[in-house]
């Protein structure tokens, strides 16, 4: 039972986020073949759910729309099992990519911004700079730190220089938005895009922790190093464990019709009445 709850977690979750799915609650009769999506007891019908499989009873529709369910190449069956569970760890890597996008895009646009500026916006912090100088009897030292510190090293950055990490943090930013549209349509290059580009800041992130650690560098370490993980070995990028193929029949084997027909169990003979 509990194995079974686990695997049912993602359905519950999309059930609960998005109702039910039931097939023929427009019908006026069932039929013994419709075991699958409707049965019927002493005058009351169980629908089953599509994408969680729970059954919930409802009276016969008082003015039906067609004579019986719909046949099963007329349902499209929601997702279930891994292809649902797939859908929403990609859906959370890509609101963290959006989540990128958003932040890169608008470094990047300050930065150019600032390098368009920067001989105005200099000269208005000096003068703020000076101001609060005098006002505490004397220079500053802005080389040791603080925010003016900051500011000061900020300032002395070429503009060329500013402009260039300006453009590549904008790219950068074109980046993950591409893969954040791409895994939440669980586009299948979108995946390799997400593993080569988040594969190449590991190192990175690796030699800044080991100079400067943070918790948060620590924390977005293990983000991504479970982001490869996850692909390489769930979604099984470059052939690992079969590849794309022995994916497909991984998924095949928790959707479909196949699928419903082993988490249901055989109707009693009298089912109809």
């Amino acid at each position: 039972m509990s194995a079974r709850a686990r695997k049912l977690s993602y359905e519950l979750l999309g059930c609960g986020l998005h109702g039910h799915v039931f097939a023929g609650t427009d019908a006026a009769a069932v039929r013994p073949q419709d075991y699958l999506v409707v049965r019927e007891y002493a005058g009351l019908r169980w629908y089953r759910c599509l994408r969680c499989d729970a059954w919930m009873p409802q009276q016969a529709p008082s003015s039906p729309g067609r004579p019986f369910p719909p046949e099963r190449e007329e349902i499209t069956l929601p997702l279930r099992g891994r292809p649902l569970r797939d859908r929403y760890v990609l859906r959370l890597i890509a609101v963290d990519r959006a989540i990128h996008f958003v932040v890169l895009a608008v470094l990047g646009v300050a930065l150019l911004a600032f390098a368009a500026n920067k001989p105005m916006l200099q000269r208005g912090f000096m003068r703020i700079l000076t101001a609060l100088q005098a006002g505490v009897g004397g220079p500053a030292n802005t080389a040791s730190g603080g925010v003016e510190g900051e500011l000061t090293r900020l300032f002395a950055i070429s503009t060329r220089s500013l402009e260039l990490t300006g453009v590549i943090l904008i790219a950068y930013a074109v980046l993950e938005g591409i893969e954040a549209v791409g895994l939440w349509h669980a586009r299948r290059w979108a995946e390799y895009l997400t593993f080569v580009a988040t594969a190449l800041l590991v190192p990175l992130e690796v030699y800044e922790i080991s100079h400067r650690p943070t918790v948060l560098k620590g924390l977005t370490l293990v983000i991504n190093l479970a982001i490869v993980v996850y692909l390489v070995i769930a979604k099984r990028l470059f052939g690992i464990r079969g590849g794309q193929r022995a994916e497909r029949d991984a998924r095949g084997a928790d959707s479909g019709w196949t699928a419903l027909e082993h988490a249901t169990p055989h109707p009693r003979a009298d089912y109809s009445r």
